[in-house]
């Protein structure tokens, strides 16, 4: 099958359940069981983060804690998050895809876009055999599956994927896209969250195809420039490209966030928390040879309730030991001390590369020297831990805590 020839071709792959995926080409016996990453899975305070077949018709849920889900499913059996092992899957996945492109973008961990256009001539130009080759590949090469949604832009084509039944492929053309898109609800859309649906809905539109059929200018009224791209996602007017896999855009932001064995109450486990999280932040910032300009905190408390704030720092820093100080500084301005905190992120944001990043320098020469010392020391902590691993050095607050701090974190 072939698209209008002057239309692009935009694969989008999105690998299904894609820790649980990994887990069960590693361990075939798994498939047999109702199975779930979690992670915390010693906790009950724990989330689901991805969910196998088996366990999924059991109604477990991705997000819910584990608890929920062993109230539906009291068979489910756990395994711990390995992100490090998720990012080596995600590296072979995406070597397959640059054998039929140049132009592979990725969405994440477990999803990529690929350019087609111009690619398909070993296919005798038929898309639906060049996608399925790419789907066979993965599924015999690496053990996971994947759907892969097709269309003549990304937007349609990750919400093809998206619909899309798991191992499967589905098309969205200019002949299909009224009657597969239009008539789907506007958070299927991307870029359409709680609080956009909610105000979406105020203006009585409810499906993809009420919000193309809206006024643009009622739409940018409503929603500034937001509403403007929604109204062209929604009538297939996006031409974002496909990146090169080669061009290695820096990221905008580094961050870790860590769900706690039990709920943060006093200083002391704010600051364990804190001195654990901002380490391996600032570890990666210098992995990355960036130095951030802001940072930003997140608090989820025991009723899963959320804030963010934010604060410039006085100069650009990759150091744990200032991270933390600026991180602390806007939890004690925004939150009391003993009420429970039951997630905490931290993240570097306004990031520059570190040659880049003009350094303020100190009246006071001590002052000077001490930061020229500290960003040594942590420098010198980076080697050993690339060497002899993330856990051969720690800090001693963090031995032998009881909040899960020498657990596998969670990068953002």
């Amino acid at each position: 099958m072939s698209m209008p020839k002057k239309d692009r071709i935009i694969f989008h792959c999105d690998n299904n359940a894609f820790y649980a995926s990994v887990e069960e080409s590693l361990y075939p016996e798994l498939k047999k069981v109702p199975m779930a990453v979690c992670g915390d899975p010693e906790s009950r305070r724990g989330i689901i983060l991805a969910k196998n077949e088996l366990a999924k018709a059991k109604g477990v849920k991705t997000t819910e804690t584990i608890w929920q889900a062993q109230l539906k499913c009291p068979d489910l059996v756990r395994r711990p998050a390995r992100h490090h092992l998720y990012r080596e899957f995600c590296e072979k996945i995406n070597d397959i895809y640059q054998q039929y492109s140049p132009q592979v973008e990725r969405g994440g961990i477990d999803e990529s876009f690929i350019e087609m256009t111009g690619c398909l001539r070993p296919f005798d130009e038929d898309v639906l055999k060049a996608a399925n080759e790419i789907r066979q590949r993965i599924y015999s090469e690496i053990g996971v599956s994947i759907s892969v949604g097709i269309s003549w832009n990304k937007i349609f084509a990750k919400l093809a994927s998206d619909t899309a039944p798991s191992n499967a492929m589905q098309m969205i053309s200019r002949e299909n896209y009224r009657q597969l898109v239009w008539a789907k609800p506007v958070s299927a859309l991307l870029m359409v969250g709680e609080v956009t649906r909610d105000q979406l809905h105020v203006l009585n539109i409810r499906t993809i195809g009420e919000l193309a059929h809206t006024d643009v200018n009622i739409l940018t009224y409503k929603l500034d420039s937001m509403g403007e791209i929604l109204w062209k996602y929604a009538n297939g007017l996006d031409d974002d490209p496909v990146r090169y896999a080669s061009d290695h855009e820096p990221p905008k932001s580094i961050g870790n966030s860590r769900t706690f064995k039990r709920n943060l109450i006093s200083q002391d486990d704010v600051s364990t928390a804190l001195t654990a999280i901002c380490d391996m932040v600032a570890a990666r910032l210098r992995n990355s040879n960036l130095k951030c300009n802001s940072v930003q905190i997140t608090i989820k408390d025991d009723r899963l309730k959320s804030i963010t704030r934010q604060k410039g720092t006085s100069m650009p820093s990759w150091l744990a030991t200032e991270l933390f100080n600026e991180s602390l500084t806007l939890i004690k301005a925004s939150w009391r001390e003993g009420k429970p905190i039951r997630m905490l992120t931290v993240t570097a944001q306004k990031l520059t590369p570190a040659d880049q990043s003009p350094e303020q320098l100190s009246l006071f020469e001590s002052e000077q020297e001490a930061r020229e010392r500290q960003e040594r020391l942590e420098a010198a902590v980076d080697t050993i831990r690339n060497k002899y691993g993330p856990g051969s050095i720690s800090h001693a607050s963090l031995m032998k805590n009881d909040l899960g701090l020498d657990e596998v974190d969670d990068p953002e």
